[in-house]
């Protein structure tokens, strides 16, 4: 995915229920929601959480949600899922652009190093699936799966 864009369209049933909790749109709001969701399903299954592969999902939750900030014109939904008893998180970032993610040399054409840029190789690094949906309405979501165990 991360070196060939795989993009998909996503169709959101009519009516669909869109309330319950608000949805993290900051980075912090993003990785306490990462942690909560593994911490409730750990403690559920009983099972170890690793806090290295908690580490990775938290890094990649705010990694996406501040591209969206930065590059996407805001963040539109935020989902996380552990699948499984807490072998996978699935994290999943929608925002306004319809843009894909680029990945931009560390230097300039004038040999200056860039600010930033290390946000999508890092997602690319740490997920094991990563997939860009169109969305109906306009903008993007972009679903990061990455393991916990």
């Amino acid at each position: 995915m991360c070196e060939e864009h795989r993009t998909e369209f996503a169709l959101e049933p009519l009516g669909a229920d869109r309330r319950g909790p608000p949805r993290p749109c900051k980075p912090a709001e993003a990785r306490r929601a990462v942690e909560r969701a593994v911490a409730e399903r750990c403690r559920a299954t009983h099972t170890r959480c690793d806090a290295d592969a908690l580490s990775d999902a938290v890094l990649v939750a705010s990694e996406l949600t501040t591209n969206a900030i930065l590059h996407g014109g805001g963040v539109t939904d935020f989902h996380v899922d552990v699948l499984g008893p807490g072998t996978d998180v699935r994290l999943s970032v929608s925002d306004r652009s319809d843009e894909l993610p680029v990945v931009h040399a560390p230097v300039d054409r004038q040999g200056r190093r860039r600010v930033g840029g290390h946000g999508w190789p890092i997602v690319c690094r740490l997920a094991h699936d990563v997939r860009v949906t169109d969305l109906p309405a306009g903008g993007k979501c972009i679903t990061a799966v990455v393991t916990l165990t």
